[in-house]
C-alpha cells in the first residue's frame, strides 16, 4: 500500500508573490522589424542577467544604432552572446525563479522593448502562462507623480544593462519622491 504524505494547504500552493522587474533591450529596427541586439534585466531582489543575440543583423543597424550600441557590446566571442532561443530560455527561468512569482516588468517608453521581449517567443499568442502581456511604463509613472528630479544618465546609457538598472534606479527616485510628505 503506497504511503500518504500529509501535506497542508500551505505546502501545497505556495503563496504567490509579486518581483518588479526592470528592464531594456536594444534594438534594430526598420519600420516593419523590431530586431532584438541585446537585453538586460534587473530584478528588485538584485538578480541581473544580460544577453546579445547572436541572430541581429549588424548591418540593418541604422547610423544611431551604430555610434551609440554597437561599440558598447562585449567582444566577439564573449558567453554573453546567446541565440534567441537560448536567451527565451534564460529569461523565462529569469523572471520565473519559482512557480510562486508573479513578474511585474518595468521600462522606460518601453512599448518596442515590451515588443522586443515578447518576439523571443513567436507571436504575442506563444507567451508562456506565467509571462506578462505588458510592459509597466515607467516614463507614465513618472510623469503621473510629478515629474520628479531622476538619476543622472549614466556614462554606458545604450548599454542594455547599464540601462535596466538605471531604469531601477529612476524607479527608486520616483517611490522616494510619492512618499516625501508635501507642504
Amino acid at each position: 500500500m503506497p504511503s500518504r504524505r500529509r501535506t497542508t494547504a500551505a505546502h501545497r500552493h505556495e503563496e504567490a508573490i509579486s518581483l518588479r522587474y526592470f528592464y531594456d533591450s536594444e534594438f534594430v529596427e526598420d519600420g516593419v522589424t523590431i530586431d532584438l541586439i541585446s537585453i538586460g534585466v534587473v530584478c528588485e531582489d538584485g538578480r541581473e542577467y544580460y544577453a546579445v543575440s547572436t541572430e541581429f543583423d549588424a548591418r540593418r543597424a541604422g547610423p544611431w544604432v551604430r555610434k551609440h550600441v554597437l561599440p558598447k557590446l562585449p567582444p566577439a566571442g564573449s558567453p554573453l552572446y546567446r541565440t534567441r532561443e537560448q536567451i527565451r530560455d534564460d529569461l523565462f527561468k529569469f523572471f520565473l525563479p519559482r512557480p510562486s512569482v508573479q513578474p511585474e516588468l518595468w521600462a522606460w517608453v518601453g512599448a518596442y522593448d515590451h515588443v522586443a521581449l515578447c518576439q523571443l517567443w513567436g507571436d504575442m499568442t506563444a507567451l508562456p502562462k506565467g509571462m506578462p502581456r505588458y510592459t509597466n511604463e515607467l516614463r507614465q509613472h513618472w510623469v503621473a507623480h510629478g515629474s520628479p528630479v531622476l538619476p543622472p544618465i549614466p556614462d554606458d546609457a545604450h548599454d542594455a544593462l547599464a540601462d535596466a538598472r538605471h531604469n531601477l534606479a529612476k524607479f527608486e527616485a520616483i517611490e522616494a519622491y510619492r512618499r516625501t510628505p508635501r507642504l
